[in-house]
């Protein structure tokens, strides 16, 4: 704008403006300053009418460059460093479950072993107990019957023994009554006869007696 307005006075008659040429010409020429200055105010401000930054399609070619350069450090990071990182911990997890796994396993197992050689134990030693107790019992019972037959047959030689001593008192006691009933005879005959009969009769009349 500045530039088309200055051909304007070149225009006007030389002669009849020829004086005043060079005021004409200052003033003009101060004047274009502030109509450039307004000229690039308004330029400034139109700048804000254009298209955001990150869709303009003169910044895409950077935009794609930068892009791709990000992309690529983001993947050589994830690939080198957290991927790894990432890798290690889950396969050190893995393990670390993995080995729990083989623990509990192993401790079931142990456990099973246990149990068995317990059960095991427990009807071995419920059989030895039903033999013990047999064994003791057998025992037992042998022990009766032979103390048993010790006492019957210590029993039988004392009744033996008690029929000898009462056959042997009832013998004498037998024998006692012959005399005392040979005296009581003899004393009765004497009384009844007044003489005392012969001790031969008298013996031979109890036991005539004691015969019948």
């Amino acid at each position: 704008m500045a530039q088309e307005s200055a051909p304007a006075p070149a225009t006007a008659p030389p002669a009849a403006e020829g004086a005043a040429a060079p005021a004409t010409g200052h003033a003009e020429t101060g004047a274009a300053p502030a109509e450039a200055a307004t000229h690039t105010e308004v330029g400034h401000g139109g700048e804000h009418k254009g298209p955001f930054p990150p869709f303009d399609t003169h910044t895409f070619p950077s935009q794609i460059f930068w892009f791709i350069i990000c992309f690529g450090v983001l993947y050589i990071l994830m690939k080198r460093v957290i991927a790894p990182r990432i890798g290690s911990i889950v396969e050190g997890r893995a393990e670390r479950i993995a080995n729990d796994i083989a623990e509990a396993q192993r401790l079931r197992t142990s456990s099973d072993a246990a149990l068995a050689a317990y059960e095991k134990s427990l009807t071995e030693a419920r059989g030895s107990a039903q033999k013990i107790a047999q064994t003791a019992t057998d025992a037992a019972k042998t022990a009766a019957d032979k103390r048993r037959v010790e006492i019957e047959a210590d029993v039988a030689a004392k009744l033996a023994e008690a029929e000898t001593r009462i056959g042997d008192i009832k013998s004498k006691a037998l024998a006692d009554v012959g005399a005392i009933a040979e005296e009581a005879a003899s004393a009765v005959v004497e009384a009844l006869i007044g003489q005392q009969p012969a001790s031969d009769e008298v013996k031979a009349a109890v036991a005539a007696v004691a015969t019948k």
